[in-house]
């Protein structure tokens, strides 16, 4: 037996879990939402409309963005998005080291 848990941000509606976590992580490596979304498989237009909701919600930007042209576009996490995406990551690992915890204690006897 075992468990999942998804840490998913909300107000009114979500706008951040693992999905845009794992995107951010792609353009901090890539340089480029476009090669971060395609690493996924997600489409563009999608990767675009996930990071733009976030930004909505959180009121800052968390990628700086370079249109493309003769040297190409780019894309890179601002401070702001490094230390977010650093509280979630946070979030999430402590939250499933207190469920591993909780899980031994409730469920242990049955594995």
């Amino acid at each position: 037996m075992d468990y999942q848990i998804r840490v998913k941000l909300k107000q009114g509606q979500i706008f951040f879990g693992p999905g845009v976590a794992r995107l951010l992580r792609g353009i901090e490596r890539t340089g480029s939402l476009h090669a971060a979304a395609a690493e996924m498989g997600m489409s563009y237009s999608k990767a675009w409309r996930i990071l733009h909701t976030a930004e909505q919600e959180l009121g800052f930007p968390l990628v700086d963005r370079r249109t493309g042209g003769i040297g190409g576009g780019a894309s890179r996490m601002t401070a702001r998005g490094q230390a977010f995406l650093e509280r979630y990551e946070r979030f999430e690992r402590e939250l499933n080291a207190s469920a591993e915890h909780l899980f031994a204690d409730c469920f242990g006897d049955l594995n």
